[in-house]
């Protein structure tokens, strides 16, 4: 392995691998198919990365994170590595000369998102490619019993077939006995060498605290511990909300979330990368592909919907090495909350049928019709023309989706065509009369040189980009323009298109697939009925709680997690406690709460205390609620 070492110093300015890192780099070099189950911030990347180095040829990385991808390949290129990332927004021309470099431009690592595969067009030319190692990152995402499974990974293995010379290394943070055998068996490897890492994270205190103020908790957590911080919040409102709540409190806290312009999640992720924000609240958008070593605490807000996806975004925390938190704040409303927002909205056999027979007369389909026929597809008239719950009906399309019934394709943006029906000159004279509007004319103008003669379908995200302007404001000149009689507009209004990939056959077509529904909704509820456990269970040690749930058994209690502590914690005594209550109050009128964090007291202790206080007449509540000595 001294060759290894020699490429770790060179490009990775290491000496020595963390284990187990060489042992599963000795077995991708010998050609072996193998499977590395490391937990969040155990260097992954370089399982694949040195041993491709090793070889002559190119190494094929399959992952679904865009960001993880971009990432690497900058931090690939600033060690004079050549490597090359096919994200989606790439057309089908640019791709082709783009793998053409792979074949003849001497690069040693393309990066690949799964959805590339789907193309048969794209995996023969991937074939006469010179790979000599295939690495499947986020692997559990191949299994239907993982927590995030995607369609586009069970292509894998047919890439498999092609490249049966070729070792496979599938690696992956989070995977259940169950999924690991499911991952094997999804992606064809062959009797795979396993190496996997304790999940246990030493310097991680798992937290659970029951309260009714979070806001309050987290203002405490955060003026402790001053270092950088992560909120994960349930939705794209709550990261607004809970950001201004902090900036309000005086903290330097920033949002993240898929709804926001790429300037803005650049400008907002640089800002806490930087430390010019303490705090970050995000949804669960953020985090994949992040890897900053000083995070103090990650903070969730809500019920986690699995325990896979809690131990990823909590292990964010201390990959330093350094003590860290991963909290997790709950109120009795939470399981009720967590099920109605996980649970509640899985389509039963029942809905599945009703969604699927609505689409088909939505889109006028005939039973034994159908097939390879694409549709334009407006998911909120949808809904609304049947009245039909949006979240509910949106898990139905994706699992008719992800059993192939049907590919659901977003689009994100409204499909816009348009013709200018006035002279050339004409326009010039509009844009010296709109200055406000030329940089956008100037951009179709100089993009679609036929725009005068017929009907031109606009890619809308390559105007705004080309003028620097937002879609809506394109949009709205566009409508300017066609009640000014300058332009025809045709704006198709669908923010998707679904293609079917089998004839209508209503009864037969559920019927085939509701066993796999109901597998699917078990394995939903199982997976937070854990998450309950979870947070309910104060009989049992935190980290060998999450140990125990990925198959780790026999371990020691951790010893710093919220359990560990009260159960080494001295219970306070009543009367030393309302003693203690008694010369606060001396100084000044108090809250349950101040009294509580002053004293260090439990909720519990601080409520018996004052309760014997009241009881005695020595206290009593002011008009402010506030405790004053009677």
């Amino acid at each position: 392995m001294q060759q290894a070492l020699d490429i770790l110093k060179k490009y990775w300015q290491h000496d020595t691998f963390r284990e187990p890192q060489d042992k599963i780099i000795q077995s991708v070099f010998e050609g072996k198919d193998t499977f590395a189950l490391m937990p969040t911030g155990g260097g992954k990347s370089v399982c694949f990365q040195v041993p491709a180095m090793m070889k002559d040829g190119l190494c094929l990385v399959i992952s679904p994170l865009v960001a993880l991808m971009k990432d690497q390949v900058a931090n690939l290129a600033e060690r004079n590595i050549k490597a090359i990332a096919l994200t989606g927004g790439i057309s089908t021309d640019e791709l082709s000369d783009l793998l053409d470099n792979c074949m003849f431009g001497n690069y040693k690592f393309l990066y690949l998102s799964p959805e590339r595969l789907q193309a048969d067009w794209v995996i023969e030319r991937i074939k006469e490619l010179p790979i000599n190692l295939v690495a499947v990152d986020e692997a559990h995402c191949v299994s239907q019993w993982g927590h995030d499974f995607r369609p586009a990974y069970l292509k894998i293995s047919a890439l498999k077939k092609h490249l049966s010379h070729v070792p496979f290394l599938a690696l992956t943070a989070s995977a259940t006995q169950r999924v690991q055998e499911d991952i094997t068996t999804q992606l064809g490897l062959d009797t795979p060498t396993l190496f996997k890492k304790s999940f246990a994270r030493e310097n991680l205190a798992y937290m659970v605290f029951e309260t009714e103020d979070k806001l309050h908790r987290i203002q405490q957590i955060l003026t402790k511990n001053t270092e950088p911080s992560i909120i994960y919040v349930r939705n794209r409102k709550a990261c607004h909300d809970m950001a201004a709540q902090l900036q309000a409190l005086g903290f330097k806290a920033t949002f993240y979330h898929g709804g926001l312009k790429e300037k803005e999640k650049e400008a907002n992720m640089d800002a806490w990368i930087k430390e010019k924000a303490q705090v970050i609240v995000a949804t669960n958008a953020f985090g994949m592909g992040i890897d900053k070593a000083n995070v103090k605490t990650v903070i969730h807000i809500q019920l986690p919907e699995n325990l896979e996806s809690y131990y990823q975004e909590a292990g964010r925390a201390g990959r330093n090495g350094q003590k860290s938190f991963g909290v997790l704040l709950v109120n009795p409303s939470d399981v009720k909350v967590g099920k109605q927002q996980f649970l509640d909205v899985l389509p039963d056999k029942k809905f599945l049928k009703e969604v699927y027979l609505r689409l088909n007369s939505f889109l006028q389909i005939a039973y034994g019709e159908g097939i390879d026929q694409t549709y334009q597809f407006n998911f909120n008239n949808f809904c609304l023309h049947y009245k039909l719950p949006a979240t509910k009906t949106y898990n139905a399309l994706q699992f008719l989706d992800r059993q192939g019934v049907l590919t659901l394709s977003q689009q994100f943006t409204e499909k816009v065509t348009i013709q200018f029906i006035i002279p050339s000159k004409e326009v010039m004279r509009y844009m010296s009369l709109n200055p406000a509007d030329e940089e956008m004319v100037l951009a179709i103008l100089r993009n679609y040189t036929g725009v005068f003669d017929i009907e031109t379908a606009l890619n809308t995200t390559l105007i705004t980009k080309k003028a620097k302007v937002t879609e809506e404001q394109l949009l709205n000149l566009l409508h300017r323009l066609a009640a000014k009689e300058i332009i025809t507009l045709r704006s198709s209004g669908n923010d998707s298109s679904i293609t079917f990939n089998e004839v209508r056959e209503d009864e037969h077509t559920i019927n085939r697939i509701s066993k796999f529904l109901e597998t699917r909704n078990e394995i939903k509820a199982a997976q937070f009925e854990a998450v309950i456990q979870y947070v309910t269970n104060n009989n049992k040690c935190k980290s060998r709680q999450i140990l125990d749930y990925f198959d780790e058994k026999d371990n020691a209690d951790c010893g710093i997690c919220s359990y560990c502590i009260n159960k080494n914690r001295k219970p306070a005594s009543p009367v030393e406690s309302a003693n203690a209550i008694l010369a606060l109050l001396k100084e000044s009128a108090q809250s349950s709460k101040q009294l509580e964090e002053q004293l260090g007291l439990t909720p519990d202790e601080t409520i018996f205390a004052l309760q014997i206080l009241l009881e005695n007449n020595r206290i009593t509540i002011n008009n402010n609620n506030l405790y004053i000595l009677k």
